[in-house]
């Protein structure tokens, strides 16, 4: 059985894990979660009662959260590009920005999202003090973190910037990286010009129009 990815092409999470499965350009089949697939939602909702992608399946193994689903991509089908070091302290680092990027990244960004998707104008502008206040903590910190780095632990791509590119993507649509953050927006940049993160955005392209806060005309 091969592999199989449950998710959407426009899901942040989900592209973290396509990135991972992109880099070592890993074989798997895509299940897309929408109406138009209802047994790919019944098969997914059975597997993770949750009902949170992306979910894996390899061999009948069912695999949840994103950061998992590419430790366990090193495990079981590594590949030329090592997302994780086996260096210990290196590793650690790598693991440190995937979960930064994770919760004061993505987290902020959807705070923003979740609320402009609940209809409720008092909920929009919440959601949006929010994401501006813990965005504009996290982008000055990532600048000066990422000051002499290649990528976001170091010189070498890993999970750290799995997590980053969908996170900082979406993140910027919602509030913009100032100028005075250049490192991070150089950093930025690299990650749209790699090319296992071009291909998810190009993927996600048609379905731009979902996102609540509107799409820039950019990316």
């Amino acid at each position: 059985m091969p592999l199989a990815l449950y998710g959407h092409p426009f899901s942040s999470y989900t592209q973290k894990a396509l990135i991972a499965l992109y880099e070592n350009r890993t074989p798997f089949e895509f299940r897309c979660i929408g109406p138009e697939h209802p047994d790919h939602v019944a098969d997914w909702s059975a597997r993770w009662p949750l009902r949170k992608f992306p979910v894996l399946v390899d061999d009948g193994l069912t695999v949840a959260e994103s950061s998992i689903v590419i430790e366990h991509l090193q495990l079981r089908h590594p590949g030329p590009v090592r997302l994780i070091p086996t260096d210990a302290g290196a590793a650690l680092e790598v693991r440190f920005m995937d979960r930064f990027f994770d919760l004061h990244v993505m987290a902020p960004m959807q705070a923003a999202v979740f609320g402009a998707l609940s209809g409720d104008e008092a909920r929009r502008r919440d959601g949006m003090a929010q994401a501006e206040d813990k965005l504009a903590i996290a982008y000055r910190w990532l600048d000066e973190r990422l000051a002499g780095r290649v990528w976001a632990a170091g010189c070498d791509f890993s999970m750290a910037d799995c997590a980053a590119a969908p996170s900082l993507f979406y993140a910027d649509w919602t509030v913009a990286i100032p100028d005075d953050c250049p490192t991070l927006k150089a950093y930025h940049a690299r990650l749209l010009a790699r090319p296992s993160f071009a291909r998810a955005v190009d993927e996600a392209r048609p379905f731009r129009h979902f996102f609540p806060l509107g799409a820039p005309k950019r990316d």
